[in-house]
């Protein structure tokens, strides 16, 4: 039986080409220490890095590679925005649709004297950006949210919230787990301060490697969470105060962020663009293959209009686990099934607390292997 990975909203698979090898090369032929050896194999993987950066700041249309900082993943990185910007009395505004990469922190913090309100998206995932507006206060400091759902694929309206972020002189944070690598992301356009990001998903590359691209005037509000040995400055036991060493203590996961390179060259040569359309078919056709299935609910949008390849199934007749499990076993179609870490986002779309199956897509997927999955669904079904 021939296996059908559906669960690239997890972590994508298969990796980007030559990641492999790029992890593979480091580790075999010089994981050399930056900013510690002063010899030309670490001045080389040094300008792997600067380069890494450099294509970051290229997708994300970003002007400060000193300010990409690298970390161990997307969590770590809004830890570190959300526990090293906010103070006792700030305000946040989220959204309805968070995971809890987001919400732990924040509740976290809540514990602290922060406070939050989350902007109500509808039964399908959207969200009116008004929502968000009427929600200021005059102790707001930042607007946090992710720019796609985990859960149903819907995209928040990030353009035009960064405009009111602008307005009200707020901070704008976004987490771009789920739509970094297959959707077009302008940090200038969007009035992004703080891009989160993990390498792992859309982005093609290993697990274990993230990052978050900052704006200047950010770098020095947020305190540093974990401080430690840089490289530079070693005279001084003071953290240094410039970019990207604020933030980036200890030695780096090189061979996570090699594998990022290359991850990253090969989405400069194929293009986002063409990635979005393929996943972006992928994922029609198989909610219109959803939509014939008995006692099946379709969550969230049935278009594909501003939205991430990623689908979401109720059974109402059958347990949901069940349907996962025999979709795998019979039929080789690898899901997820369960709440997502996104408790708050199933309550605004009506599936708490039974969870759903999720189906995410990537432009590897076939249109057979879609088939083969909407047929297996029809039998589990109906056979019961």
């Amino acid at each position: 039986m021939e296996k059908i990975y559906f669960d690239n909203g997890s972590t994508s698979f298969p990796k980007a080409p030559g990641v492999g090898d790029a992890i593979r090369d480091i580790i075999e032929h010089g994981a050399y220490n930056i900013n510690r050896g002063g010899y030309e194999g670490a001045y080389e993987v040094a300008d792997m890095v600067l380069t890494t950066r450099e294509q970051l700041c290229r997708l994300f249309h970003f002007s400060e590679s000193r300010n990409v900082v690298f970390t161990p993943s997307i969590t770590y990185s809004l830890n570190y925005v959300i526990k090293g910007l906010l103070k006792p009395g700030d305000h946040v505004i989220v959204s309805s649709m968070e995971h809890n990469g987001m919400m732990r922190p924040l509740v976290q913090m809540a514990h602290q004297g922060v406070t939050f309100d989350a902007a109500q998206a509808d039964r399908d995932g959207v969200l009116d950006p008004q929502k968000v507006e009427d929600l200021i206060r005059p102790n707001t400091r930042a607007v946090m949210m992710l720019h796609a759902s985990n859960l149903c694929g819907t995209m928040l309206p990030i353009q035009q919230v960064g405009g009111i972020c602008a307005r009200h002189g707020l901070i704008f944070v976004v987490d771009t787990a789920q739509t970094a690598g297959v959707s077009p992301i302008d940090m200038e356009k969007m009035h992004i301060d703080a891009l989160c990001f993990t390498g792992h998903k859309g982005l093609r590359g290993p697990q274990g490697v993230g990052g978050m691209l900052l704006r200047d005037e950010l770098c020095s509000q947020m305190t540093p969470l974990i401080s430690g040995g840089t490289g530079s400055r070693s005279d001084s036991e003071e953290v240094p105060d410039f970019m990207p060493d604020r933030f980036e203590s200890g030695t780096m996961n090189l061979p996570g962020i090699a594998g990022l390179h290359r991850a990253l060259t090969y989405l400069e040569e194929y293009g986002i663009e063409n990635i979005a359309r393929q996943e972006l078919a992928i994922c029609q056709r198989f909610i219109d293959g959803a939509l014939t299935l008995p006692d099946t609910r379709v969550v969230g949008k049935l278009d594909t209009q501003d939205r991430a390849a990623i689908v979401s199934l109720d059974f109402q007749k059958m347990d949901n686990a069940e349907v996962s499990f025999l979709l795998d076993n019979q039929y080789g179609v690898m899901t997820r099934c369960g709440l997502h870490c996104a408790p708050r986002a199933h309550k605004s779309l009506g599936t708490f607390p039974q969870g759903t199956v999720r189906f995410s897509f990537s432009h590897h997927n076939t249109p057979e292997e879609v088939d083969t999955c909407i047929e297996g669904l029809r039998k589990i079904l109906t056979q019961g």
